[in-house]
């Protein structure tokens, strides 16, 4: 038998909590192991992620100063006092070396310099800041380094052999040497001191007003002991409060694989206990210094873990010889993580315990019904007709619903016929409402047919009317000629009013084909002025207006202009006015009113259009079916107006409406909203 099978035949109680068990036990402790996993590994990222910014912050602070030196040196090459020095050629000789070296020590002082000198043109070295340059010198590979650029200032970091350092600057001896410190996992060295100096080594060409090379200016500051620059490092990187948790911030310069300017401490916290002459660890050097890879990651520091980054520092020819690191204390951060993951392993443990004792519950809650009613199922069976599963019923779930329906089986019976019964008769209505809806659909289908057939008819009916309009057209012309410019100006306006019923004859013959043919004829869109569009309807309608006693009240408030062809909207606007003449045949007030129409947001959308009329309004058995086509109150009228109008508005995305007047005059109003933009998705688009 098959494990499958077993459990099959296991009861409802060993099922239930065999699955509410093995997630628990199983799934959920591995996902507490994958979760610690997972945090070590983000919280390690982190810290990585960090030290690779303070490395970014520290290299972007040593560039600078790179920079320093040498706008420092520009700035005395270009310099009046230097220039003019040089002017006095005895300003130069030893005698006069005095001259200079007061000179070039104003300079260093006022550069924050530790040494200047001045070069010839071809590299010799003439002067420094304590005195005549050695005969001995000549052209030094410090300098050929520093200046292989020629014609503008260079700075870069050098490493300068003691006879080098001695010939610049002799003074700073003593801070050069640095005797090594045996350090743990450092690379096996023979070696017992650093003696080089590296320093930050810029050259200036000096240049007189016609562009003659007079000499070079090199500064430079040394940095072996150079504690107060290492310390400015690690005040820019981690400035006080910066590392939490007590850990605490360091930064080192590396001449090759030696400490010569660090604030890591070699015993305890006593500042003047620097771990200078320590060297750092063989993985490192042969990871930043053999390889030229940035270092990022943890590692030992004289006496202890740090999470550390590493940079290669090049001289001016390209080589390695150097590493500038930051770093901070591990320690406080493991400390950290390690109460983090043991939290989260806490709170993984008090989840599981607590819902094991919460999911043992509700299974209680599942199986306990299930086996009450085997039992009454078995009691029924066994002839105990009055059996029930009791208060197992009472429960809100499903099993206690299910238990419930158990106990009032015979109730449930006659629930049901009554239902049947509820479902016949709606089943009754339902057909009686889809044979309405056939009927409907019926008579959709009949209207349809009748205006396809009207629309054939318009069709040929505008075709006939284009030939007497071009006949009369034609004559016109013709009368302007046989009238002469001077009497056809006489009567221009006369002509030019029937040019424009012509012209309006046109339009309303290509508006019934439109009608018959809506797809092939789309209008021109222009940006309307709805204003406008309303004086030009009421001058047309201006006779018509003149032969009763009805007010015009205008109110225009619309300062959007309306997307849609101006003849079309002329064409909207004269089927309202007139119907709206219609209905005051005697007098009344005509009110016009245009006015902006905003979106939901406030924004400008579109223009909408009043045209109310003080008539009787619109009776409610008209009103449901103004904008159907062939409905008319008018004896004459052929109920195609409206029709017409609202499917030219709704050409281009708008909406034509009708309702009575709401301001407590009687009377209806029809209002046009137009956008300013047509929408996407309309015809003329």
């Amino acid at each position: 038998m098959t494990f499958y099978e077993r459990f099959q035949r296991l009861p409802i109680r060993s099922k239930l909590l065999a699955m509410v068990l093995l997630p628990l036990v199983v799934v959920l402790p591995l996902l507490g192991l994958l979760l610690l996993v997972w945090g070590n590994v983000a919280l390690d990222r982190l810290l990585i992620t960090k030290v690779r910014s303070d490395l970014a912050v520290a290299q972007g602070y040593f560039e600078r100063v790179l920079g320093e030196v040498g706008s420092s040196a520009a700035a005395v090459a270009d310099s009046q006092a230097l220039h003019r020095a040089l002017d006095d050629d005895t300003a130069a000789t030893s005698a006069d070396a005095g001259t200079w070296v007061t000179l070039l020590q104003a300079f260093k002082a006022r550069e924050g310099l530790d040494f200047i000198n001045l070069r010839a043109p071809d590299g010799t070295l003439r002067i420094t800041d304590f005195g005549a340059a050695p005969a001995t010198d000549g052209r030094s590979p410090a300098f050929r380094a520093a200046a292989a650029e020629s014609g503008r200032a260079r700075a870069s970091i050098e490493v300068l052999q003691p006879d080098e350092l001695a010939r610049l600057a002799p003074a700073l001896q003593d801070r050069v040497a640095v005797p090594l410190v045996s350090t743990r996992n450092a690379a096996p060295t023979a070696r017992t001191q650093e003696d080089r100096a590296m320093v930050v080594l810029a050259t200036a060409p000096v240049h007189d007003e016609r562009g003659v090379l007079r000499g070079h200016v090199q500064a430079g500051v040394l940095l072996n002991r150079n504690l107060p620059f290492i310390d400015h490092i690690n005040e820019i990187v981690y400035p006080e409060g910066a590392l939490p948790f007590g850990s605490r911030g360091t930064a080192t310069l590396f001449l090759d694989d030696v400490r010569i300017s660090t604030n890591v401490r070699l015993f305890g916290d006593d500042p003047k206990n620097r771990a200078i002459g320590t060297r750092v660890s063989q993985a490192v050097r042969d990871t930043v210094l053999g390889g030229g890879q940035p270092w990022l990651d943890r590692a030992f520091v004289v006496n202890d873990w740090y999470v550390s980054g590493y940079l290669p520092l090049a001289d001016g020819a390209g080589r390695r010889v150097g590493m500038l690191y930051v770093g901070y204390l591990e320690r406080p951060f493991t400390w950290l993580k390690y109460a983090v993951l043991l939290s989260i392993g806490a709170i993984f443990f008090a989840v599981m315990i607590g819902a094991t004792v919460v999911s043992l519950r509700w299974a209680r809650s599942i199986f306990k019904p299930l086996e009450q009613m085997a039992r009454t199922m078995q009691q029924v069976e066994a002839g105990g007709l009055d059996a029930r599963v009791g208060a197992a019923g009472h429960h809100p779930d499903e099993i206690g619903r299910l238990a419930a329906h158990l106990d009032h089986l015979l109730d449930v019976i006659d629930d049901k016929t009554r239902a049947l019964q509820r479902w016949g008769d709606e089943l009754d209505r339902k057909v009686v409402e889809r044979t309405r809806d056939l009927e409907q659909a019926q008579a959709q289908l009949l209207r349809s047919e009748k205006l396809a057939t009207v629309g054939q008819l318009t069709a040929s009916i505008a075709h006939e009317v284009n030939n007497p309009i071009a006949v009369i057209q034609g004559n016109l012309d013709l009368l302007r000629e046989l009238l002469g410019p001077q009497t056809a100006a006489k009567v221009d306006a006369e002509l030019r009013l029937v040019d424009e019923q012509i012209e309006r004859m046109r339009l309303i013959v290509t508006q019934l084909l439109q009608f018959a043919r809506p797809n092939e004829y789309a209008g021109y869109v222009d940006s309307v002025s709805v204003a406008r569009a309303l004086d030009d309807s009421l001058l047309l309608v201006g006779p018509q207006l003149a032969r009763t006693r009805i007010a015009v009240q205008r109110d225009d408030r619309a300062t959007a202009s309306a997307a849609i062809n101006r003849q079309e909207l002329q064409q909207v606007l004269l089927n309202l006015l007139i119907n709206a003449l219609h209905a005051m045949p005697d007098s009344g007030t005509l009110s016009l009113h245009t006015r902006d129409w905003h979106a939901a947001d406030g924004r400008v959308q579109g223009v909408q259009i009043d045209v109310a009329d003080s008539g009787p309004g619109l009776g409610p058995e008209i009103e449901s079916r103004l904008f159907q086509p062939f409905v008319t109150t008018k004896t004459d009228g052929t109920g195609l107006g409206l029709w017409i109008s609202r499917s030219l508005i709704e050409r281009y995305g708008g909406t034509l409406t009708a309702a009575n007047r709401d301001d407590g005059a009687r009377g209806a109003v029809f209002s046009v909203r137009l956008y300013s933009e047509l929408p996407e998705t309309t015809l003329p688009a």
